[in-house]
């Protein structure tokens, strides 16, 4: 399966994306995927073909505006970076690509944005799925950034990162610990969004994951404002898509399927 990129201009920039299965003028809902902190289209590694092949249906993975082959952000994130992503990313993806319905998968992070895209687009999302995905900030969330902190206090650390954000690296890298450790994010959480959502949620989440407990995805199905279904990953954590990715395309496939 080979895939096709573009780049889509977005205000600020352009941003990269690369898409499998996209059949021009299919009315098929596409998965679009959204990375998590320090994420990218590479760092999703196997798992957008694979999904592609399992369910025949349109994927696309983009790199947010300062991370992977998009174009350096030239700010801070803001409070409003999680939704800024529905609200402006997601428009310009679907003019340029031509998508008719969407179903947003997000890991980490990018799960909050797949929740918030679902949540500001209700006619044209099917389906939401989350992957590891913090629902609010909790204390085991900033202890697993401050230990990942220590560890790219490593300049080689930083020169791996280097691999997949170029020399966008040092901006990706405080966008997380920064973002995350910042007083005004503190009372963060997806309870708005999940309220306003119109369209089922599959959560899934792991038993060892070192950034967020099984609290996080229980948040998200008893607040999900059109029924949910979670799925735990046992003996994995924080990248089910790369750890486990046949239970992830499992699950996603079985949700789908009910």
């Amino acid at each position: 399966m080979t895939p096709s990129d573009h780049r889509i201009a977005v205000p600020g920039g352009a941003i990269f994306a690369r898409c499998w299965n996209l059949q021009p003028g299919s009315d098929a809902p596409a998965f679009v995927l959204f990375h998590d902190s320090l994420g990218s289209v590479e760092l999703w590694r196997g798992l957008p073909e694979a999904l592609a092949r399992r369910t025949a249906m349109p994927v696309v993975a983009y790199d947010r505006l300062g991370f992977g082959q998009s174009d350096r952000a030239n700010a801070a994130l803001t409070a409003d970076f999680i939704i800024n992503e529905a609200r402006v990313s997601v428009p310009a993806l679907v003019e340029h690509l031509g998508l008719s319905h969407l179903i947003p998968f997000g890991h980490s992070v990018g799960g909050a944005m797949a929740v918030a895209t679902a949540a500001l687009h209700p006619d044209r999302c099917r389906a939401v799925i989350t992957e590891s995905s913090q629902a609010f900030v909790e204390d085991r969330t900033l202890q697993g950034i401050r230990d990942a902190a220590a560890v790219f206090a490593d300049p080689d650390q930083v020169t791996r990162l280097a691999r997949y954000h170029g020399d966008k690296a040092a901006w990706v890298l405080s966008a997380w610990i920064d973002t995350w450790q910042a007083p005004w994010f503190a009372d963060w959480s997806q309870d708005p969004m999940l309220a306003d959502l119109r369209c089922p949620l599959l959560a899934m989440h792991s038993s060892n994951d070192e950034y967020g407990s099984l609290a996080h995805p229980r948040r998200l199905v008893e607040q999900a404002g059109a029924g949910a279904t979670e799925v735990i990953f046992p003996d994995c954590g924080h990248v089910p898509h790369r750890e486990c990715q046949q239970a992830v395309l499992d699950a996603v496939a079985g949700f789908l399927a009910a």
